[in-house]
């Protein structure tokens, strides 16, 4: 290792040069504060109201259920291959 190219290299960026913190100057009381803004209340409240939501729909469920005991329960292959490709969101009965 090269010590003379380190004392150049200190001198041209000064590393050697001591600084003093300034003892004088008065620090005020303060104190942190914390804020969520606006965006995160509002995906709280969302995300409280998904978790709340059932993963399944049990009256959707039933009534599919109950249509195919009755043997009433019919899906177009339009709508399924609709479905397929993306089309509607939703499929009515």
């Amino acid at each position: 290792m090269r010590i003379d190219a380190y004392n150049a290299i200190s001198q041209i960026y000064k590393t050697n040069k001591t600084t003093t913190a300034n003892k004088n100057k008065r620090v005020e009381n303060t104190s942190d504060k914390f804020e969520i803004s606006q965006a995160a209340k509002t995906y709280q409240v969302a995300k409280a109201a998904v978790e709340e939501a059932a993963d399944v729909r049990t009256d959707k469920v039933a009534q599919i259920k109950a249509m195919m005991e009755a043997g009433t329960y019919r899906v177009s292959s339009a709508m399924i291959a609709d479905k397929l490709i993306g089309g509607s969101d939703s499929i009515a009965f």
